[in-house]
């Protein structure tokens, strides 16, 4: 019988004590993970734990945008996938599950995790199966973690991202409300908006034309009823991430300056910052404190992705207000550049061109509408989802020509309620002459389905001597 050697012997030994390191003798905690826009309570320990985390893979069709689907992959049944959250120093415990019901097999690359491939190859899941792997938490921040099983793009695009907080060892101040926020660029076979079960299209991916640019996985998943809450004087943390595959984030709230920025997730804090960048694979913690309310909306400032793409959410502030920090607006007059004393001048004063017709009508209110409606309605007449109400076929513009006419030479606030959907956004009012609000409203009422109902210029002199009146 042939002996082991000395150095048979001393590696046995090694690796046995080396196995211990990963299966310390330490408290055992099972993590509570939290679908978007949630997050886990602090650990509140001064101690690592072993911490297991159980986490599943599901294929699930989902609301993209309203009156479109799509067939999402996620972590947890959510896009983003669940919010873990551990301590520096702990042993995380990783069960990885893929739904029977799932097409392609799946992983998991924490970027927390310090080992080859972060997690991936030791992950790796066919559908109906379970992996474990296990992994120190070494260095504090806020990570992305990310599926990267090929084609990884394609895991990425379908929504299989996320975030885990690695707390510092020291822990972290309290805030008021922690929110878990995180972008993500969508590339769908059909057009933004166009309805039905959309699938993946991989040569937009290729190209980085992105159809969709969302906050948490859907046009509206963090507006209306589904918008942050807090109240002034509050303080805010929010935990932001971009799955991406491709895009980088532009992040902005208007109407807040971020006290403090932890930059790309890491340790240096900034102060004061306006707007941070967040790379694809990348995070971000924004901290600032509330002083007035209102609605203050969450972009990506790179400021079509917002408005047309998808890229908007709501923080709803409540509380009363603060005319020392912020007054609202206090007046409004006519601006006159030229001066009052050429007013007075008897200079003929160029006309707009007369309407003699109803086609004229339409014709010289297209271009006003161009000129002044667009941007928010956009060209189609369908407005943007949950921030400005489309006109097209629109039920609140069709029931009562009298209000729409007011709405135009007085603006509108508060809510509504159009074609079933809440809308809650200010629309100022437009400083044009009669002729030129009756062309714009007889175009669009001829537009898109509505009732084509005519607006004379007599009518809308009525309504506003009536609201003078008033």
């Amino acid at each position: 019988m042939k002996l082991p050697t000395l150095a048979t012997l001393l590696g046995t030994a090694v690796l046995s004590a080396a196995i211990p390191i990963l299966a310390a003798n330490l408290p055992t905690e099972q993590a509570l993970l939290t679908t978007p826009p949630r997050v886990p309570a602090a650990t509140g320990r001064d101690y690592p734990a072993r911490v297991v985390v159980k986490l599943e893979t599901i294929e699930k069709t989902m609301r993209l945008a309203d009156g479109v689907d799509y067939h999402f992959w996620t972590f947890g049944g959510s896009v983003p996938g669940s919010f873990i959250r551990v301590r520096q120093g702990d042993e995380v415990e990783f069960h990885l599950s893929n739904h029977p019901g799932s097409s392609m097999p799946h992983n998991i690359d924490l970027h927390a995790v310090t080992g080859p491939g972060g997690g991936a190859a030791a992950s790796f899941t066919a559908p109906g199966h379970s992996t474990t792997f296990s992994f120190r938490a070494l260095n504090p921040g806020l990570y992305v973690y990310h599926c990267a099983t090929a084609p990884v793009g394609m895991h990425v695009a379908n929504g299989m991202y996320g975030l885990i907080l690695v707390e510092p060892a020291e822990g972290m101040a309290a805030v008021d409300h922690e929110y878990y926020v995180m972008q993500g660029d969508f590339y769908t076979a059909g057009g933004h908006g166009e309805p039905g079960l959309q699938p993946f299209d991989m040569a937009k991916a290729i190209r980085e034309q992105a159809d969709y640019v969302l906050f948490n996985g859907a046009v509206g998943a963090l507006s209306g009823d589904q918008a942050l809450q807090a109240e002034v004087g509050d303080s805010v943390r929010l935990y932001v991430g971009n799955g991406g595959p491709n895009l980088v984030s532009s992040f902005h709230v208007i109407g807040e300056i971020f006290d403090s920025v932890q930059m790309e997730g890491g340790s240096v804090r900034n102060e004061n910052v306006q707007t941070t960048l967040i790379p694809a694979g990348g995070a971000a913690i924004v901290e600032f404190k509330l002083e007035v309310p209102g609605d203050f909306l969450l972009v990506d400032h790179a400021i079509f992705r917002a408005f047309n793409k998808g890229a908007l959410g709501t923080l709803r502030v409540s509380g009363p207000r603060n005319t020392a920090i912020y007054s609202g607006k206090q007046a409004e007059t006519v601006y006159r550049p030229e001066g009052a004393t050429v007013q007075q001048l008897d200079t003929p004063v160029p006309t707009a061109p007369v309407a003699t017709s109803l086609n004229d009508q339409i014709r010289l209110g297209a271009r006003l509408y161009a000129q002044n409606c667009a941007a928010c309605h956009q060209p189609d007449g369908q407005g943007i989802d949950r921030a400005f109400p489309p006109l097209a076929e629109s039920d609140y513009l069709n029931a009562d020509t009298g209000r729409a006419v007011d709405t135009v030479l007085q603006g509108l606030k508060g809510p509504i309620l159009v074609n079933g959907q809440g809308y809650n956004s200010e629309m100022p009012a437009l400083r044009l002459g009669d002729a030129d609000i009756a062309n714009i409203l007889t175009y669009v009422l001829h537009s898109w389905n509505n009732t084509a109902a005519q607006i004379t210029p007599a009518q809308v002199a009525q309504r506003r001597s009536a609201l003078a009146r008033q």
